[in-house]
């Protein structure tokens, strides 16, 4: 109990008591626990097992005779490839510890595996459902493999027996197909990391436009690299198809569902991958002889056009002769065809010409000169009369206000009297004593100031 002593020790020699709190107490186990107990594995059956929502697990780990609280926090569990459940037989990689806050004696558990049987087939069909829902075995997800590939690229084991097996295929099939490896493990810890950076290579690269990725057959322990989901998530997101041979004919793993081909066995694959040089021979022969009757045909029918028109030519001198008669009449044509639409144009002008004189402003204004002159005798003729009456009229009226017209009355002795404001004073009560007043006559007018006012 040595590391027990050091860490806050709780056996004191000395004569007063260490008097320690619950928390201080339940840390110094803690610290104890933890520092005396390394890692541990431990097996056993699941049972009260809790998932909150946080993500953490919480369980007993049961046998026979004792049990221990566990707890396996997100960042733990979330490697893992199958849920557990009720009744489980797990082995798990823990840690001793204490929680502090109820004193209660647990293991963190760093990772778990399945220890009943079957605990690989149950993963195994766990991710494949998982996958299968997320659809990435769908077939409308699928890619055509290219009828005649530039180049293929292998990803597998440099050493294993399934590249040979697919080299051999691709040579017998057609030997000038170029081939590309992306050597990889295939078994073991390192291989899904491998096989995943050997197809992010065969991507970037972008030189290959059909993949096969698989190994020859095995185990299921064997075969577990293919059954990762990362690589299966990559394969599905790869731009080019890729052909899945893993294993013999009654193995499958994730690989094959999710990849766009599967073949049973590597040599399937690169049959899949590669066109048959002799179909492909018989077929261009084919088309050769075609094109050789096409051409044949294809001469003989300009032979024939070129015998045809042999016959059609004529000697140059016949042509000129030809061409130069073609001209006269086309010259004589031409020339009888600018003299009559001369002609025509001449009988036109002349046409405008008298249509021009009729419509002449002189003999317009002549006319109109006339018509002025005319007019203008009538309207003094008809004015004199007219103006005589008129005359007559304005002296008789002249006559008629002279007669009532206010000068006139004033011309007679009367005169107007108004006020300061220039109103008319038609009587005296209108006046006042001191008032001043202007009286107009006939001619002049007179400012005066009333002395009395005489009115009754």
């Amino acid at each position: 109990m040595s590391t027990f002593s050091k860490n806050n020790s709780l056996i004191n020699n000395s004569t007063e008591p260490n008097i320690l709190s619950v928390s201080e107490f339940s840390r110094n186990v803690k610290r104890v626990l933890e520092y005396n107990f390394p890692t541990v594995w431990i097996s056993g059956e699941i049972s009260n097992l809790a998932m909150p929502r946080s993500g953490h697990w919480y369980f007993t780990l049961k046998d026979d005779q004792s049990q221990v609280r566990c707890a396996m926090f997100r960042q733990s569990n979330q490697r893992l490839n199958f849920v557990p459940s009720e009744g489980m037989q797990i082995l798990v990689k823990a840690r001793v510890s204490l929680y502090e806050a109820r004193g209660d004696f647990q293991l963190i558990v760093d990772s778990m595996e399945d220890a009943g049987v079957g605990a690989l087939q149950r993963a195994f069909e766990q991710l494949k459902h998982r996958l299968q829902t997320q659809g990435l075995f769908a077939a409308e997800h699928k890619k055509p493999l290219p009828v005649m590939p530039h180049c293929v690229g292998i990803i597998t084991s440099p050493t294993g027996a399934a590249l040979h097996d697919i080299l051999n295929v691709l040579k017998r099939r057609f030997p000038a197909l170029p081939v590309i490896i992306y050597p990889a493990q295939v078994q073991g810890n390192e291989a899904p990391e491998q096989l995943l950076h050997a197809l992010h290579q065969a991507q970037e690269q972008d030189l290959c436009d059909v993949l096969i990725i698989g190994r020859g057959g095995g185990s299921i322990e064997d075969l577990w690299a293919f059954n990762h989901e990362q690589l299966a998530l990559a394969i599905y997101d790869c731009h080019i198809p890729v052909i899945s041979s893993v294993g013999h004919e009654v193995d499958f793993t994730i690989c094959d569902f999710v990849a766009d081909v599967r073949a049973a066995t590597p040599s399937a694959a690169a049959e899949l991958a590669s066109p048959d040089q002799e179909e492909w021979l018989n077929w261009l022969r084919g088309i050769e002889k075609q094109l050789v009757n096409v051409i044949e045909r294809y001469l003989s029918t300009l032979q024939q056009q070129l015998q045809w028109q042999y016959k059609q030519l004529k000697h140059p001198g016949r042509y000129l002769d030809e061409v130069a008669q073609r001209i006269d009449e086309l010259t004589t044509r031409m020339e009888q065809r600018l003299n009559f639409r001369l002609q025509l144009r001449q009988e036109q002008i002349l046409t405008l010409e008298a249509r021009l004189q009729q419509h002449s402003p002189l003999h317009q204004l002549t006319r109109q000169q006339i018509r002025l002159d005319y007019l203008q005798q009538r309207l003094k003729h008809s004015l004199s009369p007219y103006f005589e009456h008129v005359q007559q009229k304005i002296g008789s009226l002249a006559r008629e206000m002279d007669a009532f017209s206010p000068l006139a009355t004033l011309g007679r002795g009367y005169s107007l009297v108004k006020d300061e404001q220039g109103e008319l004073i038609k009587s005296a009560t209108q006046l006042t004593a001191g008032q001043q007043v202007t009286v107009h006559f006939a001619h002049d007018q007179a400012l005066m100031t009333v002395n009395k006012n005489q009115a009754k």
